[in-house]
């Protein structure tokens, strides 16, 4: 759907305290590099990986509306960088388009008909390197936001999809009529019997149509550049939620085997021949210790040749163990997002649900980290695709699997970073206190002739839709609180990385 343009000139209004929020930003920062004192260097199979530091913040209030009517929010969720948009300005800004894919929509007192959608949001990126802190007013001009339109999901026969809850399942679909190749059993809401859709994971195929992978299924979807189902990938049965033997996608309850409920595909991102697709699961199977934090450490990265998709299903070919972090009492960090770095090496975002619309204001773990599986083992098409063989029992791997090489990397709660851009972590719960729920990555070039590997790390916060002037599905709402959908940007270096063509030709 075609919306209408909106531009965010967002001005907080902070408390007329006598206290200071740094000086007064400038268009371009004086400095062409950042600071060397922030830079943090870790080591992945004998390349060194720089996090030189935070550069650009921006956000999108709580009660803006997109073009539907409805509030926009969720966003977080999934952003991928339009290909072709991104560019370097003469002044050296950088612009480009965001698409941003919320979820399931406003869900806190249940599940609604929240039909799955995508945003088109134009940014202007002005690099902040400078250690001086900026204020918060200031830092919200490094990152400039404007909301362009809104496209909406649609399935089989142009049907919407909807974010209620998938507590019915549709049936295979032969291989007929309009289909190029069958469905396999939805899940739908038996309310109205379309496909339910708790859209995760975004990846922008060079041809316009795109994949979307969710957390119901777990499934990959791909769609046309119009928005409607085009065909289903399917997991194998050891992913697939099953209870009593039977199917189940409801994501209330934890099924027998497969995938916790809300523990989906969160990540999803392309190989930079366009070919290999990887999704990510969010924690460990129920069979392999996903029912409890403690012992949901060991997820499942799954790879897909996607090469012919148009014509032949996706085809598994690699799958792989992710030993997620833990917290200090031995809990998962879940993962939220994943990208393609090169080959073998991804980021992975994990985190903790603390900070602003979360359950404490201080934030503990928000980091997007690196992950090498070049050398971990492929359990593609063994026994343990069978849910009747865990990889994992009490949180314990099986002695037979490697799994990747996980490296902490770019902290997203870093206390000097986040004060440089007005931002905090912990109380006081305030506009300018970091948003609990990160679960998005996207990768630019810095286009820096003297830093070649140099990449601009996009990411954005899901806010539950939270706030206090809110409208869904037309109706008015008030969740007790505002959360705003923040953004940030930092710049790494990532040797052998590529960010595919999203560069505008010039």
């Amino acid at each position: 759907m075609k919306g209408f343009t909106r531009v965010l000139a967002f001005v907080a209004l902070l408390s007329q305290a006598a206290v200071s929020y740094g000086r007064p930003f400038s268009q371009r920062s004086p400095r062409g590099e950042p600071d060397p004192s922030f830079a943090v260097t870790v080591s992945l199979g004998g390349k060194q990986y720089v996090n030189k530091g935070l550069v650009g913040f921006g956000l999108i209030p709580s009660n803006f509306t997109e073009s539907t009517g409805d509030t926009i929010g969720g966003i977080g969720s999934a952003i991928a960088l339009k290909r072709g948009t991104f560019v370097q300005n003469s002044d050296g800004t950088f612009q480009g388009t965001i698409v941003a894919q919320p979820d399931r929509g406003f869900n806190i007192d249940g599940t609604i008909d929240y039909q799955a959608r995508q945003h088109e949001i134009d940014f202007v990126l002005s690099p902040y390197y400078d250690p001086d802190n900026l204020s918060f007013d200031d830092a919200l001009q490094t990152l400039q936001l404007t909301y362009r339109d809104t496209l909406l999901y649609t399935e089989r026969e142009s049907r919407k999809t909807t974010g209620l809850d998938a507590l019915g399942v549709r049936p295979a679909e032969a291989l007929e009529r309009f289909l190029t190749i069958e469905d396999p059993a939805l899940p739908i809401a038996p309310s109205n019997g379309d496909l339910a859709v708790d859209a995760e994971g975004l990846v922008l195929n060079a041809d316009g149509t795109f994949w979307v992978s969710d957390e119901y299924g777990p499934y990959i979807y791909l769609m046309s550049p119009q928005g409607q189902l085009i065909e289903t990938v399917q997991p194998p049965q050891a992913i697939l939620p099953y209870i009593d033997s039977k199917l189940n996608f409801t994501s209330a309850t934890d099924p027998t085997t497969g995938r916790a409920g809300n523990q989906g595909f969160e990540g999803l991102t392309l190989d930079s021949s366009g070919k290999t697709l990887y999704a990510l699961l969010q924690s460990a199977t129920v069979q392999d210790g996903g029912s409890d934090k403690t012992t949901s450490r060991y997820t499942r990265l799954l790879a897909y040749d996607i090469s012919d998709a148009l014509v032949v299903r996706p085809t598994l070919i690699g799958e792989y163990v992710v030993p997620l972090p833990l917290s200090k009492k031995g809990k998962t960090r879940a993962a939220s997002e994943l990208h393609f770095v090169s080959e073998g090496v991804f980021l992975v975002l994990a985190r903790d649900g603390d900070g602003h619309g979360g359950d404490d204001a201080k934030a503990s773990y928000k980091q997007a980290d690196l992950l090498d599986i070049s050398n971990a083992t492929d359990i593609h098409g063994t026994r343990y695709d069978d849910p009747a063989n865990p990889i994992a029992t009490d949180g314990e791997l099986d002695d037979s699997i490697t799994p990747g090489t996980y490296v902490s990397f770019v902290d997203f709660i870093d206390d000097t970073q986040l004060g440089r851009f007005g931002v905090h972590n912990g109380k006081p719960v305030d506009q300018t206190l970091i948003d609990a729920k990160w679960e998005s990555l996207a990768l630019a070039p810095c286009m820096d002739p003297d830093f070649p590997d140099d990449f601009f790390l996009f990411t954005a916060a899901d806010n539950d839709f939270i706030s206090t002037q809110g409208i869904a599905l037309g109706k008015p709402f008030d969740a007790g609180l505002d959360v705003d959908n923040q953004f940030m940007v930092f710049r790494l270096t990532l040797p052998g990385a590529s960010a595919l063509d999203i560069a505008r030709k010039q």
